[in-house]
């Protein structure tokens, strides 16, 4: 635990086998459990502004007439993510990019009366007719190449997904849809103590500690 929270994008099952000696099957079984540690699935995240947006992950690319091609979403894992401007973030993978998937995954980690902003992506459709929730939904134009106008922006969520694919591409190379979550989970926890910059591991034991007195062992 100390050594995965010590480094700022994590450390791998591998190079714990060869700096302990342990095997690789113990040493990913040991990361899967502390992953499972650092989720936080009571976040409700509001205030001013949330961003919400969706990532595909995975897959594979096809090529025709040797031209790289988009992957095919169908085969992708997909994850909704919402973050507070200068604030915390929260990762879910979903079964599918539909408006169920995606609005109910709003309105159970974004608290009512928050400014969305979302892209128009026609999923985020009457957001802010969500009963109970009186949300104000902006929304940028990414189709018509437009990535700023004024306040109204994705730009922070779609950073989080940028750090999560350059770590996990980095550190672990690959994921499968099956754990993606767990990972999800890791990278959030890291970015909602960033100011702790490498030293995350105080931040673990606290979690430990707090999920220990919630959870008393029989």
């Amino acid at each position: 635990m100390y050594l995965m929270g010590s480094t700022r994008c994590g450390i791998s099952a591998k190079q714990i086998q060869r700096e302990t000696g342990v095997t690789y099957k113990c040493a990913w079984r040991m990361f899967r459990q502390i992953r499972t540690l650092l989720s936080e699935p009571d976040m409700q995240l509001g205030g001013a502004t949330v961003e919400v947006d969706e990532m595909y992950y995975g897959g594979h690319r096809k090529r025709e007439g040797g031209r790289k091609l988009r992957g095919d979403r169908d085969q992708k894992a997909i994850v909704v993510g919402a973050v507070e401007r200068k604030g915390r973030v929260m990762a879910r993978t979903v079964p599918d990019a539909t408006r169920e998937s995606l609005q109910g995954a709003v309105r159970e980690f974004v608290l009512p009366s928050s400014t969305v902003f979302t892209d128009e992506y026609a999923a985020y459709n009457g957001l802010e007719e969500m009963e109970g929730r009186n949300y104000h939904h902006l929304r940028i134009k990414h189709e018509a190449k437009v990535y700023v106008m004024g306040q109204i922006h994705t730009q922070t969520i779609e950073g989080f997904w940028s750090l999560v694919k350059r770590g996990i591409g980095g550190v672990y190379h690959s994921v499968s849809a099956k754990y993606l979550q767990s990972y999800l989970d890791e990278y959030s926890f890291r970015y909602n103590r960033r100011d702790s910059g490498n030293l995350i591991f105080p931040a673990m034991l606290a979690r430990v500690s707090e999920l220990a007195s919630l959870r008393p062992l029989q």
